[in-house]
């Protein structure tokens, strides 16, 4: 029995084994010829599960066998022997065709690394029957060999397994092994699909064993982007102080990585703490010290005021993805389907100190039927959302500020909207959608999503789970001449 962690993949190649049995007649005399497709009115006779068990049959037995696979485990002693059919490996594998045409005798001798020889069985078992059970811990090695004989369907099946698996249960994890071996291959898609789910699910990667295990490649890649979706910025530095002193990389490594911090996204009572009870800022600090600095600057002063002497364009002031409460609220829409529902929540207005106490109220709409410009909703002077409702169309959301204040001055908002799924057992991270102050909502919102289905991918318990983050933009000030 395979643990409940181990997942199965189907990969079905029913016309190539047809193919293979009309060659088979042919090579006993007997040529079998295809027939065109039925008339609309015939009745089709499907008995293709029989023939893929007699396929599996044929290798089991070895019945008709003329190649004998010898697979040698590379520094070792172990050697898997292998009856085959020269037919059916040629027929699915250019590689093979090439080996057995050069071979002397009926013997084929391979040589695989311990992980590809484990599951070499698996590999020729596909040739023969067009599936293969799959577990997470063995996709790489699948995939390993389908590249290596270029059986290309059964590589595309297993890069499509690991993008849809990601988020699925492992002792250990298994995304960073994937997204390295995809670095190591080529594959762009692979590897572009790791990093976003490493992203966008950055708070449960920091509290996971897999954290520890990631390259310094990718741990200096991950803290330079600004989509991180995580609770705090502090919540990152722990995790790198962790992370540095579990691998110990070398200095420079080191220095380049608390520079990627963005300790102005750091209240300052927590600045000071690091200071004084981390170990790893101590220890770096002179390599740090400007930064930290800046940070103190710009929390002390206000934004308007340090804009105008410094660039306050840069990463050290730009937030990232922050889920806690200060910066958005989480927002579960019961039957999604049903009517317009409007919400409202309170953000602080910057991440500076400066700023700590002042809040914007913002208002958020979300219509399960487009809004055209002229049905756009109304505010009350109270400031409550009026929603119209027009018939048709797809999910559309809004968020506004409620009001206006001269504090906005060298501030925008750029709005992100989190949409929430549960993949195989585990909430993640399913979409995010930016926009920014001058548009009121994310043109795109959940285009193509099929609300209305229970089962809907985009819904956990026929509920939309989102979650709405406001992140304050400072500018830097032209200082007009005198």
């Amino acid at each position: 029995m395979m643990p409940s962690h181990d997942l199965g993949l189907l990969l079905r190649v029913s016309w190539a084994t047809l193919i293979f049995f009309s060659h088979f007649q042919a090579v006993r005399g007997a040529p079998l010829k295809l027939e065109a497709p039925p008339d609309m009115g015939a009745t089709v006779l499907n008995h293709s599960m029989g023939l893929v068990q007699r396929m599996e049959g044929l290798l089991a037995a070895g019945n008709g066998s003329d190649v004998t696979l010898r697979v040698h485990t590379i520094n070792t002693d172990e050697v898997k022997v292998i009856q085959a059919h020269s037919l059916v490996l040629t027929m699915q594998s250019d590689v093979f065709e090439e080996l057995l045409l050069s071979r002397n005798g009926s013997t084929v001798v391979l040589r695989e690394a311990p992980d590809c020889a484990a599951v070499f069985d698996k590999f020729i078992r596909y040739l023969y029957c067009g599936d293969v059970s799959v577990r997470l811990d063995q996709a790489i090695s699948l995939h390993k060999l389908a590249s290596k004989y270029h059986v290309w369907s059964l590589q595309q099946g297993l890069t499509q397994y690991m993008t849809q698996h990601l988020s699925s249960d492992s002792p250990t994890g298994h995304v960073v092994g994937w997204y390295n071996y995809a670095l190591q291959t080529g594959d762009v898609g692979l590897r572009d699909s790791c990093l976003q789910y490493l992203s966008w699910n950055l708070s449960s990667v920091l509290q996971s064993q897999e954290w520890g295990s990631i390259s310094e490649e990718l741990l200096l890649s991950l803290l330079q982007r600004s989509d991180l979706i995580l609770q705090t910025e502090l919540e990152l530095y722990e995790a790198l102080e962790a992370w540095i002193n579990q691998n110990q990389p070398v200095g420079k490594t080191t220095e380049t990585a608390l520079r990627l911090v963005r300790y102005g996204m750091i209240p300052p009572q927590y600045l000071f703490r690091l200071q004084k009870q981390s170990p790893l800022m101590q220890k770096y600090y002179e390599s740090i010290r400007d930064l930290l600095y800046l940070a103190f600057q710009f929390h002390s002063a206000s934004p308007i005021t340090l804009a105008k002497y410094f660039d306050v364009n840069c990463s050290l002031f730009t937030p990232r993805n922050y889920l806690s409460s200060s910066w958005g609220s989480p927002w579960i829409i019961n039957n999604p389907t049903r009517d317009d529902r409007s919400f409202s929540f309170q953000t602080q207005l910057g991440p500076s100190g400066h700023d700590s106490s002042k809040r914007v109220t913002w208002n958020s709409l979300f219509s399960p039927r487009w809004l055209p410009l002229s049905a756009r909703s109304t505010y009350t002077e109270m400031g409550a959302m009026q929603p119209t409702r027009t018939d048709g169309g797809r999910p559309r959301i809004i968020v506004t500020p409620a009001t206006s204040s001269p504090d906005f001055a060298g501030v925008s908002f750029q709005k992100t909207v989190i949409v929430m799924a549960r993949q195989q057992g585990k909430v993640v991270v399913r979409h995010v959608y930016n926009f920014h102050q001058s548009t009121e909502e994310a043109g795109d919102f959940l285009a193509g999503a099929d609300l209305q289905r229970r089962v809907s991918e985009y819904l956990i318990d026929s509920s939309l789970y989102l979650h709405i983050v406001i992140k304050p933009l400072y500018h830097t000030l032209l200082v007009a001449k005198k």
